[in-house]
């Protein structure tokens, strides 16, 4: 890996209670590489051993998000492709993420970055972005977890849609079939994430992330009942309830501590 590649690895940013993700390969579209991916699971572990986050934002400088994985990574960069996990990994990882997350998308999101952005609890874009998954073009058959999220997440017909014609959408119909959660003008982007970040933030933690975990897995047809239930009861039993309820009597803001 050259000087110049070690610069473009993505960073972690941590400020008070939100942690960033970026991704710096903008004159590449922001394309994921192998050593990213190592870099990437690592973040994902540091943020889940930090009690004091409770959201994560996946970011990205330049005009595009991201335009997926560069297959020709394997080649350029054997070392950590060899140390690598795969693209799939790392996108399931970034699903199982313990915090709330957030993706904020501020231009085109292409390739497998359309399933790493799908992973995402919310994803904020832009008007006059677009989306692109080029599989069937490529000849690529896309891998299993992806192909199952599209279809928990955006519905079968809306999956077929984009996975067998290569369709490209705009803002618009991104939002409105449920790919986009939001969408505002490019200079309102960084308040929208930055409110939603709070909203998140403020929220009872145990709560959150537990509803998240259940949630995912009622996505994919396999929830946990019994894991749900003992979440449910360390919330019915912990500190952050009888705040919120007193908090709601005395008619202010709660403070939750997550435990």
């Amino acid at each position: 890996m050259t000087e110049d590649s070690r610069l473009d690895l993505p960073s972690l940013e941590i400020a008070g209670s939100r942690a960033t993700i970026r991704l710096h390969r903008s004159r590449h579209r922001n394309r994921v590489e192998p050593g990213d991916i190592i870099r990437i699971m690592d973040y994902l572990e540091q943020v889940d051993a930090n009690p004091t986050l409770r959201v994560l934002v996946i970011a990205a400088s330049g005009p595009a998000f991201s335009a997926g994985f560069h297959l020709g990574g394997f080649a350029e960069d054997k070392e950590a492709a060899a140390r690598a996990p795969s693209f799939e990994a790392m996108v399931d990882r970034f699903e199982a993420v313990r915090v709330p997350t957030i993706c904020r998308l501020q231009g085109g999101v292409y390739g497998g970055s359309t399933d790493f952005a799908l992973t995402a609890d919310f994803r904020i874009g832009v008007k006059g972005m677009e989306m692109f998954m080029p599989a069937a073009r490529l000849g690529v058959h896309y891998y299993p977890t992806g192909l199952s999220r599209y279809v928990s997440r955006l519905g079968l017909n809306t999956a077929k849609r984009l996975f067998m014609t290569a369709e490209k959408l705009g803002a618009e119909e991104l939002l409105r079939i449920g790919y986009l959660t939001h969408l505002v003008a490019p200079s309102e982007l960084d308040a929208a994430v930055d409110a939603l970040t709070n909203t998140l933030a403020n929220c009872a933690p145990l709560a959150v992330q537990g509803m998240k975990q259940a949630l995912n897995e009622i996505g994919h047809g396999r929830l946990d009942d019994a894991a749900c239930a003992e979440r449910a009861r360390l919330c019915k039993e912990s500190e952050d309830i009888q705040e919120g309820l007193t908090a709601f009597r005395e008619k202010r803001a709660p403070v939750f501590r997550g435990r």
